[in-house]
């Protein structure tokens, strides 16, 4: 069964920033805490797929493949930005369930952790997740919401209409094989100081995202805590 809301000819060229050439692109190594856990994460966007190659200080390249429509149309795959089919709590008990968290962080929020598992998708059923971006910069975002600083409207309002961009995870082997590698695009060196520039910008937007006034027509974790626990 597939979740998506897109066709493959939207995106036949894709995207993976590297510090390195990838021409044949595998599972392992792939960090377990990432945001869908371990897989080999793309983007559809050559600018991100650029800044995520100079992360380090130093100009990456990007390694560009081709789909195979052919073998893509056999691939189970989850678009979590699919508003139609889930929420943003889908993708929120995801991160939660895959991302490192801090002892502390778990102990103080592990009700509304335990709440929001409830959502979880089991990924690993999946050859293809497809999902909004949430690497360090923006982590901080549906943190806040689970410690109840955010409600889900704002959170709502920066993922789902926001400009942050979706990233592509390839779980399976089987997803791997659908893609051909094409070329390596150098990176110029104006891309190794934009990374820090998102990082800058995700900053000051969560700090004044902290500031929004709260409201009691906005709803924040508690509330949905409690209107499930009435039921």
């Amino acid at each position: 069964m597939l979740f998506l809301c897109f066709l493959v000819n939207e995106f036949m060229n894709i995207y993976h920033g590297s510090k390195q050439v990838v021409d044949h692109p595998t599972l392992g190594g792939s960090n377990p805490h990432n945001d869908y856990g371990p897989s080999f994460y793309m983007t559809t966007d050559l600018n991100q797929a650029k800044s995520w190659a100079c992360k380090n200080g130093t100009a990456g390249v990007v390694n560009q493949y081709r789909i195979d429509e052919r073998r893509w149309d056999f691939l189970k795959i989850l678009d979590l930005t699919c508003k139609d089919s889930f929420s943003v709590l889908n993708w929120i008990a995801i991160l939660m369930h895959f991302r490192k968290l801090e002892i502390s962080f778990e102990r103080r929020n592990k009700p509304a952790l335990e709440w929001l598992s409830k959502y979880f998708i089991d990924v690993r059923e999946y050859d293809v997740v497809i999902g909004f971006r949430a690497d360090d910069s923006y982590f901080r975002f549906p943190s806040s919401f689970v410690s109840g600083e955010l409600s889900l409207d704002d959170l709502e309002e920066i993922f789902l209409l926001g400009d942050l961009g979706k990233q592509y995870a390839f779980m399976s082997q089987k997803a791997l094989n659908a893609l051909h590698f094409d070329r390596v695009i150098p990176c110029e060196e104006e891309y190794v100081g934009r990374y820090y520039s998102i990082v800058s910008k995700a900053t000051a937007k969560f700090n004044e995202v902290l500031n929004w006034p709260r409201s009691p027509d906005k709803t924040y974790v508690l509330d949905l805590m409690r209107k499930d626990h009435v039921r």
